[in-house]
This record gives C-alpha cells, sequence and structure tokens, in this order.
C-alpha cells in the first residue's frame, strides 16, 4: 500500500520526500505512521524500477532538494494497481481508504465501478469481529457491553458505507452509459 500511496501522490504533484511524507501520514493517520525506513527505501525501489523519478534541485535554504517525479510507467502502474487491487485492499479498512483516496485517477468510470463492487460483495457477506458455533454474532446477542460496542459501530459505519457504494455505483453506472449514448447518437445523426 505505500508504493501505491507514493505513486498516487505523485500522481497530483512532483514532491519532496518530507512533503510526501506528510501525505501519506495524513492518509493514513496515526493508524499506520510511515518511518522513513520504509518510506525512503520504497521510493528506491519505485527509482529503480523506473516508475518514479528523483532528481535534485536547489531547495528553500542552502541545501538542495530531491524532487520525486512520476513515470509514465509509473501512472500505467498506479492503474493497474487501482484496476486491480489485491483482495486484501478490498476488505482491509484502511487499505480500502487508502484505495479510494486514488480510485478517481482510473479514467474509466466502468472499471471505478468493478472495484467498488467488490467491496459492496465483501460488506454483504455475514461477517463479525466474533463468531460463535461458526456463527457471526450480533451486537444484540453479544453480553459484554465494550464488544457489544464494537459491533454496533461497525454496523453503523457499515450500514452507511453500503448506502454511499449504492449511490456510488449509480453515478458511475450513469457515467459510463454517457459516452455510449453520445456514440450512438452521433451515429443516429451521422447516417441522417
Amino acid at each position: 500500500m505505500l508504493e501505491l500511496t507514493i505513486l498516487g501522490f505523485l500522481d497530483d504533484a512532483p514532491l519532496h520526500g518530507y512533503e510526501l511524507k506528510e501525505r501519506i501520514q495524513g492518509l493514513s493517520g496515526h493508524v499506520r505512521p510511515v518511518s522513513d525506513g520504509a518510506l525512503y527505501p520504497a521510493i528506491t525501489r519505485l527509482v529503480k524500477n523506473g516508475l518514479v523519478d528523483s532528481r535534485t534541485e536547489p531547495g528553500a535554504g542552502a541545501a538542495p532538494r530531491r524532487v520525486l517525479s512520476l513515470t509514465s510507467d509509473g501512472r500505467a502502474e498506479l492503474l493497474a494497481r487501482l484496476r486491480s487491487p489485491k483482495d486484501v485492499e478490498i476488505t482491509d479498512g484502511q487499505r480500502w481508504f487508502t484505495l479510494l483516496a486514488f480510485l478517481g485517477r482510473l479514467p474509466d468510470p466502468a472499471e471505478q465501478a468493478a472495484v467498488l463492487r467488490r467491496r459492496q460483495d465483501f460488506l454483504d457477506a455475514p461477517a463479525s469481529f466474533f463468531y460463535e458455533e461458526g456463527a457471526p454474532v450480533r451486537a444484540e446477542q453479544e453480553p459484554d457491553l465494550f464488544r457489544q460496542g464494537m459491533l454496533r459501530i461497525a454496523r453503523a459505519t457499515g450500514t452507511e458505507e453500503k448506502a454511499w457504494l449504492t449511490e456510488a455505483l449509480a453515478e458511475l453506472d450513469r457515467r459510463a452509459a454517457r459516452p455510449q449514448a453520445l456514440s450512438s447518437n452521433q451515429a443516429q445523426s451521422g447516417s441522417s
């Protein structure tokens, strides 16, 4: 996910390492802070693989700074990762938010919708943090006050996310149909 995040933020604009780290921290927050020991080796791998370009520019002070930018291969890699996210990127909440932060980069609404449908399918499957005899425990069944709270909060969040997914998919389906309708209208007016 760190590499996806780097590629996604560099798709916005070239950044130097500190700016990139701040944006990643803002996205992941305190839940998954990024260390220099993880960030800079990831950047080095991306540069080595030709996905990110690194150049040195004069800094605001005396020290030069390393500016990172996305290459055309890096953009292609970003789009490929967004089109085909791993299952854990669909099912893990924090990874899902990271994916959502950049999903708008996909130019095709049908491709965006395909990713959202995977998340919708995941949310529609019965699940819980706790199981009894192989069945998910619902909040109403949980005697522990704090576990009950976890389950209620998760249900409320899931309900809201499902509602948003339904709305977003309807909008993406409209957007995907629009170019087809335009092509059909252009073909009809060309034959008249």
